[in-house]
């Protein structure tokens, strides 16, 4: 899995929009040391306020979490103190189960004269076994040719890429192509790039290897006619979920995913956006500031922002998009790196905002109730572990794991069968569902593995805004 380093292009002047959002709630910090030249460089225009200082927060954090960890195996109360904790996200987490997941609006129907304009981004780097597919999908989308455009950045590949794509822009109309021959910015940057040329007042986000479903855009619109909304994500499945344990993995990772997104909007909680089968309101997109090239993980940090400006976000679950899982575990513990390191860097970015309640009660609870299983308990679980072994004595977070582990695998169960839209729950659908539940809660272990290793390595690491590139090799299931 090759990693493609991008200068970051200031050129777009609607990021100034999230400086003016960070300096809300950022106060300057020391700058850190210079990095190696593979390492993004960033330059005197960039919106470091935001940024800086990430190792020491992370350093900080990982601090309070071991020290608070280990004093609470040393007071007379800690045990009390876990089982509130776990009381509270107890409450939290069957809320969750019994809320009613919000209905899909009714598709758009007719000729669509009236229809909005949309414009589908894809940023593509050397993606000549996929591209071709995904285009001819996008240009057979049932809806008005005249009210969308595909805007392909072919960003300074060196395969097949700007062939294929010049050869497609002959036979679709709607395709057009920006060329970038000075890579910057990663993702965020090409994204940033093509933002002005395009004219639609929603934006759709794909990455190379997507399949999408010819009715998308009439399903995903109708979530927007609330004005509140800002962005909805597609419900992603893996194409290849057959080859091996890891994608299998993957396959009930994305339906746990889905539930979960479902049920924490349904209460009132937040909605995340997963880069591929995004889709975003122009008017919020701008204010936010467009996409932050100083992240590794674009979406997570545009969901959070979307939230602190008071938008809210949608989920479609049908019809989904399609993508390739990767296929060793090696691709899978580089990418859920990367993924875990995005996640931590916008609690630190942001975490004053969140602080405050910019989000409202509601989300910030919901946030903080699984920052705590999703970042804290995981990275409490190290010297959780060693006190107990020390103290001969169970681990002190017992309870709080077990209520965790509980709401995963309920979680799991109810997200594969509700994606079996069209399938009854008979004896052997329940048996199989049960074994992928088994299985998935098995390979859903390795985040605990995971989130400790990123979380360490942040802490002791310079900050490397660095972009990597998962291979797509085209694999259908």
């Amino acid at each position: 899995m090759p990693a493609n380093f991008w200068q970051e292009n200031d050129s777009y002047n609607e990021l100034e929009a999230l400086n003016s959002l960070l300096s809300e709630f950022s106060e300057p910090e020391e700058s850190e040391e210079s990095v190696e030249e593979s390492v993004l460089e960033v330059s005197t225009t960039s919106l470091t306020s935001g940024y800086q200082g990430r190792r020491r927060k992370a350093a900080v954090v990982l601090t309070v979490v071991w020290g608070g960890t280990i004093a609470l195996h040393l007071i007379s109360w800690g045990s009390w103190f876990v089982l509130g904790m776990t009381t509270i996200f107890g409450i939290h987490a069957l809320g969750l189960v019994f809320t009613r997941p919000r209905l899909a609006p009714a598709p758009l129907v007719g000729d669509l004269a009236n229809c909005p304009r949309v414009s589908l981004l894809v940023a593509a780097k050397n993606e000549e076994a996929v591209i071709s597919k995904l285009v001819k999908m996008l240009c057979d989308i049932n809806y008005p040719t005249s009210k969308y455009e595909i805007w392909v950045v072919d960003d300074n590949s060196t395969d097949k890429t700007p062939e294929l794509l010049a050869n497609l822009a002959q036979k679709y109309p709607q395709l057009k192509i920006l060329p970038r021959t000075a890579a910057s910015g990663g993702k965020s940057g090409a994204l940033n790039d093509v933002l002005p040329l395009t004219n639609g007042e929603f934006l759709g986000v794909f990455d190379a290897d997507a399949q999408v479903s010819p009715d998308l855009l009439r399903q995903v619109l109708p979530l927007f006619d609330r004005e509140t909304v800002g962005a909805v994500q597609v419900r992603k499945v893996i194409a290849n979920a057959g080859s091996n344990f890891w994608t299998k993995g993957q396959s009930t990772e994305m339906a746990l995913d889905s539930y979960m997104q479902q049920q924490r909007i349904a209460s009132g909680g937040i909605g995340d956006l997963r880069g591929n089968g995004q889709f975003v309101r122009r008017e919020a997109l701008v204010r936010c500031g467009g996409w932050n090239e100083e992240t590794i993980t674009d979406d997570l940090d545009l969901a959070l922002r979307l939230h602190l400006d008071q938008w809210d976000i949608e989920f479609l679950s049908f019809p989904p998009v399609m993508e390739e899982g990767v296929t060793t575990a090696i691709s899978l513990w580089h990418q859920r790196n990367r993924w875990a390191e995005g996640q931590s860097q916008r609690y630190l970015d942001y975490w004053k905002a969140i602080f405050s309640n910019r989000l409202g009660r509601a989300k910030t609870f919901d946030l903080a109730m699984f920052l705590l299983i999703q970042q804290i308990l995981p990275v409490a679980s190290v010297p959780d572990l060693l006190m107990s072994l020390a103290r001969n004595r169970a681990p002190i977070m017992a309870p709080l794991t077990g209520i965790t582990l509980s709401l995963s695998v309920v979680s799991m169960f109810m997200g594969l069968k509700r994606v079996r839209k069209q399938e009854s729950l008979n004896s052997s659908a329940f048996l199989a569902i049960a074994l992928q539940t088994l299985r998935g809660t098995i390979y859903m272990l390795h985040w605990v593995v995971v989130m400790v290793s990123t979380t360490a390595r942040i802490s002791v690491r310079q900050k490397r805004l660095k972009w990597v590139k998962t291979v797509h090799e085209g694999v259908i299931d």
